[in-house]
């Protein structure tokens, strides 16, 4: 049955820049929280007491893919409500709360007590991710169907320089603040640190404000709660929406294709600094390498837009997709900190560009009305990957008890994501 695509929003300048401004606020947590300074603390200062270098990295991964698991499961329950209800923005503005209250968290942690400070990151990363779910689904309403490709890179844009900026602040305060002596022979950045995860929790609470005065749900849902039907609601509409998601045949196969290459993209984002603090490359260069990432990633991700006009989406999202897989090998032979920076610069050509075209890439499949549905399944087929990610690279670098053998794991998800996502037609979905 053919789907309605009439309701198509009108593009308001301010709503998308406010929109944008989400990126801008949530990146801080991707940026100091995921990436760069909190993978180098939990190794570094909660599990400074364990007896090899390899365990803390393999515990980084199994505790990102735990926080993957339950973000998968309540973005199941969610979308269908949020779509139901028409309250993206509430549930957007809940998980914001609960995340930011839980960033603070971070720096009452103690020094080798990981545990604690696992739980506070499994809590958080899940409000973060399921506020993105929501965020995601608001680019329908917020761009014109002809304009998605333009504001999601716009958003990714944005992302990358507001989390690079605050990055660069909380270097400068790591460095120019006193370290403080956990152990003998161990002296660590402490204060630094902490106050760089109370910075994100400012950042992220102050910088999304803009979204909830100026972006509005387009007409097309029914507004109100749904009262105590909404578990039910959650199931049984679930249950419709992975029958109609199959009618979209382009749509489900970029989906699984996503699961794939999504697992590979994200586990890099989260490992990358654990691995390398594991094999010897100072904290500077890997927090400076990640800040290489998030300004390189400005103008390439715009690039990657227009590239995408020039050549078409999918070929666009592929050639990322090579270079992730030339990533995975160099970082198997990766020896010493220029190797590392020269791997972050890759990174930074590819990844916000890739993950921005396929944000819109799906967008342009799928229908207006159930965006939050379709795109809680886009947002489930990532973070579901981003389980056996992790695990994989956990599991593959006990075995091996060495990571390197963890990031060459990951060569399989950008072949087979890349195969599956040349089976996809670079144009807009019908049902079949």
């Amino acid at each position: 049955m053919q789907e309605n695509h009439s309701h198509s929003p009108i593009e308001s300048a301010r709503a998308v820049r406010a929109w944008c401004m989400y990126d801008w606020a949530i990146s801080a947590f991707q940026t100091t929280i995921v990436g760069a300074i909190l993978p180098i603390y939990f190794r570094q200062i909660a599990c400074f007491s364990l007896p090899e270098k390899h365990m803390a990295t393999s515990l980084w991964g199994i505790i990102s893919a735990i926080a993957m698991a339950g973000v998968a499961v309540l973005s199941i329950l969610l979308g269908p409500v949020s779509d139901h209800s028409g309250l993206k923005k509430h549930f957007l503005g809940g998980f914001t709360a609960i995340g930011v209250l839980f960033t603070f968290g971070f720096a009452l942690t103690k020094p080798g007590h990981w545990l604690p400070l696992a739980a506070i990151f499994i809590i958080a990363s899940i409000a973060a991710a399921g506020s993105e779910v929501f965020y995601d689904a608001l680019l329908p309403h917020v761009a014109a169907r002809n304009h998605l490709d333009r504001v999601s890179t716009r958003g990714y844009a944005m992302g990358y320089l507001g989390g690079g900026l605050l990055l660069v602040i909380n270097v400068l305060m790591i460095n120019l603040l006193p370290n403080s002596e956990i152990a003998p022979d161990l002296t660590v950045p402490l204060l630094g640190m902490r106050l760089s995860f109370i910075s994100v929790g400012f950042w992220w609470a102050v910088f999304a404000i803009p979204l909830f005065i100026h972006v509005h749900e387009s007409r097309g849902v029914r507004p109100g709660w749904p009262g105590k039907a909404a578990l039910v609601i959650a199931v049984t509409r679930l249950k419709a929406t992975f029958h109609d998601i199959r009618k979209y045949r382009e749509a489900f196969t970029l989906l699984i294709a996503f699961w794939f290459y999504s697992d590979g993209i994200g586990t890099v984002i989260k490992m990358a600094t654990a691995y390398g603090d594991e094999i010897g490359i100072g904290t500077n260069d890997l927090i400076g390498a990640f800040i290489l990432v998030q300004f390189i990633g400005i103008p390439c991700t715009f690039l990657f837009g227009r590239l995408s006009k020039w050549i078409g989406v999918k070929k666009s999202i592929l050639i990322g997709l090579s270079f992730y897989l030339a990533i995975s090998i160099g970082g198997f032979f990766m020896k010493n900190a220029l190797h590392f920076w020269i791997l972050a610069g890759f990174v930074g050509l590819v990844q916000g560009g890739t993950q921005a075209l396929s944000r819109s890439f799906y967008a342009r499949l799928i229908p207006l009305e159930k965006s939050a549905e379709f795109f809680s399944f886009f947002t489930i087929s990532g973070k579901f990957a981003g389980i056996m990610g992790p695990v994989l690279f956990a599991l593959t670098s006990q075995f091996f008890r060495n990571s390197r053998y963890g990031i060459l794991s990951l060569i399989g998800f950008f072949l087979i994501g890349g195969y599956l996502l040349i089976k996809v037609p670079d144009k807009s979905g019908e049902p079949s």
